[in-house]
């Protein structure tokens, strides 16, 4: 179903060692709005959706899994040359204690990821704007890691993962609109 090409599917630069800001771009990884629980997410409820928006899913839920990897990335470059004091100072002490430098699925502070971030309802329309909602989370998370970033290269990826969020909320919104109109003519649910 999936063909894996072994490069990213936009750069990942990050300038200097930065634990801290690893830190936070995290909650992009393992949070309730992140990368994991989006794929997931969409991946799961294209089962339960009319046949006119599951390719919309699938394709979206893919590209949420590149997106994960682009911010595994970004983490893995903004850590791999910290020391074990850095990671205390940056407030990742307890994860150094646990994983070292590995990545786990947690958020930015330290809850582990779970299945109860991914929403399926089992109504197309009521997932379908869970959707835009947790794309717009996700797009506004990543404006405030670019706040919070003085790394011109790192922002030029986060910057591209936010604006690939907004793409997707308009795709779930112009599904919306179908759904609606097929619902309106009872031709579904």
């Amino acid at each position: 179903m999936w063909y894996y090409e072994k490069k990213l599917q936009y750069p990942v630069k990050v300038r200097e060692c930065n634990p801290r800001l690893a830190k936070y771009l995290i909650e992009q990884y393992g949070g309730a709005d992140g990368e994991l629980a989006a794929a997931l997410r969409y991946l799961n409820q294209r089962y339960t959706i009319p046949d006119k928006v599951i390719g919309l899913l699938t394709d979206i839920g893919t590209e949420e899994f590149a997106h994960l990897e682009m911010i595994a990335t970004m983490v893995y470059k903004l850590t791999k040359d910290a020391t074990a004091e850095q990671m205390k100072e940056a407030g990742l002490g307890a994860h150094y204690a646990n994983h070292d430098k590995a990545l786990f699925y947690n958020n930015a502070g330290g809850v582990p990821w779970t299945a109860s971030y991914i929403q399926a309802k089992g109504d197309p329309i009521a997932d379908i704007y869970e959707d835009i909602a947790a794309e717009e989370k996700a797009r506004a998370t990543y404006q405030w890691i670019i706040n919070m970033s003085d790394d011109p290269d790192l922002n030029d990826g986060l910057k591209y993962l936010r604006e690939r969020e907004v793409v997707h909320s308009l795709r779930f919104r112009e599904a919306a609109e179908i759904l609606k109109e097929e619902r309106d003519k009872k031709i579904i649910f």
